[in-house]
């Protein structure tokens, strides 16, 4: 969610580069401050959800490419899974066998396993 201060940030210093699949905006400071770089920032369509940031505008937000990335309509390659937000701290997150949450019961071991013997 956008706050106050960064809407008004966004209105009085921004100016828009480009959007994104996700409909995030992108901005820049209109005018180039001496001594320092223009400032850049997203503006999440939803949540605020980092992982939903592509790959060139990450690149573009922290100043490894100062080419701002091109839309791209056409079909997403074959091989491109769909979007999967980070489900750390919710109740979809992965939790391997034996995790305490899920039972705190792992798989016995196979017998493969040898302890490291010093000469």
């Amino acid at each position: 969610m956008t706050t106050l201060v960064t809407r008004v940030m966004t209105w009085l210093q921004g100016e828009r580069v480009g959007a994104d699949s996700f409909e995030n905006q992108y901005y820049q400071e209109r005018s180039k401050p001496s001594g320092r770089r223009r400032r850049r920032w997203v503006v999440y369509a939803r949540e605020d959800e980092a992982s939903r940031v592509p790959p060139a505008w990450h690149a573009w937000l922290h100043y490894t490419t100062d080419d701002i990335p091109k839309e791209t309509s056409g079909a997403a390659p074959a091989w491109r899974k769909e979007h999967v937000p980070n489900l750390t701290g919710t109740a979809q997150a992965y939790r391997p066998p034996g995790h305490t949450l899920e039972g705190g019961q792992r798989a016995r071991a196979t017998g493969d396993y040898e302890p490291w013997q010093p000469n």
